[in-house]
C-alpha cells in the first residue's frame, strides 16, 4: 500500500499529531471501525476521562488487531467529547498512542449516547 500525508500549503496547517489529509494507493484491506466507546469487558465504565480515553484506544487496538492490522494502519480518526473541557487530555493520551503516525483527524463535541461516556472514538484501517 502507498500512504501519503497531505498538508496544503496554501491551507492551515496541522496544529499537532494529524495530517490535514492522508492519501491512500494499491491497498487491499479497508477497514472501519465503529466508535470505541469506555466500557471494559467486563461492563465496567472508568470514572476519570484519562482512564476512559486510554480504554478506548485499548479497544481501537484490539479491533486492528482482530483485523490483522496495528495503528500504524490507521488513516483516520474521529473523537466525540463529551465536553471541550477534555480537549487537552484527549490530545496528550491520542499521542501517547500514536506517537508519530499522523492520521487524518476530526474531533467533535457532541452530546453522547451514554451520559458516563465522555468520549466515543470511531477510526479507518486501509493496508
Amino acid at each position: 500500500m502507498k500512504r501519503e500525508s497531505i498538508n496544503a500549503k496554501n491551507a492551515p496547517a496541522p496544529r499537532g499529531g494529524y495530517s490535514q489529509a492522508v492519501k491512500i494507493e494499491d491497498f487491499k484491506t479497508l477497514v472501519f471501525i465503529s466508535g470505541q466507546i469506555p466500557v471494559a469487558d467486563d461492563d465496567k465504565v472508568p470514572e476519570s476521562f484519562e482512564d476512559q480515553a486510554r480504554l478506548v484506544w485499548r479497544n481501537i487496538d484490539a479491533q486492528l488487531k482482530a483485523a490483522g492490522m496495528t495503528k500504524a494502519d490507521l488513516v483516520k480518526v474521529t473523537t466525540f467529547l463529551s465536553d471541550r473541557y477534555h480537549a487537552t487530555a484527549n490530545r496528550e493520551i491520542r499521542s501517547e498512542y500514536l506517537g508519530s503516525i499522523a492520521p487524518a483527524m476530526s474531533v467533535v463535541i457532541a452530546s453522547i449516547f451514554d451520559g458516563k461516556w465522555l468520549l466515543e472514538v470511531e477510526a479507518i484501517a486501509a493496508q
